[in-house]
């Protein structure tokens, strides 16, 4: 018995070689364990702090601004006196850190995306979703990760 080799064999075979290509390529190569553990653009990891931990003053943290805190992966921001806010530093588009807090905005320099202090919401793409909150707790002149 012979097998004859048709167009639809071919295709069928080519196709496969290049899904199972395009899986492999696009693959983590590591399990998701739930780990807090998470890599950067560069390959660099960084573990956000444990709960508890005091980030900063409040004192530090501007009226209408923030500060970012890359070893937590945490941005804190105080829209209003005496309001604190706090978001992943984990930009939303393609996860590069975001780099600075100015005129309102988290700005993140990878691709230009912004999001606002108050709640994180997208003020300016690419990134389309808003940066996760964070919790933290403010007491006294003390700012803790939750």
């Amino acid at each position: 018995m012979t097998y004859e080799t048709t167009r639809r064999t071919v295709l069928l075979a080519t196709g496969a070689t290049g899904a199972v290509a395009l899986v492999a390529a696009c693959g983590g190569g590591g399990d998701d364990n739930g780990s807090t553990s998470t890599s950067s653009p560069t390959g660099q990891e960084s573990t956000r702090a444990p709960a508890g931990e005091e980030l900063t003053s409040t004192d530090e943290i501007p009226v209408g601004g923030g500060k970012i805190f890359k070893d937590q992966q945490v941005v804190v921001t105080q829209p209003e006196q005496g309001r604190f806010k706090a978001f992943s530093a984990i930009c939303t588009h393609q996860r590069c850190t975001v780099a600075s807090v100015s005129d309102g905005t988290i700005n993140c320099v990878c691709h230009g995306s912004k999001f606002h202090i108050a709640d994180g919401s997208v003020a300016h793409g690419p990134a389309t979703r808003p940066l996760p909150a964070e919790k933290i707790t403010v007491e006294g002149d003390s700012v803790r990760l939750a």
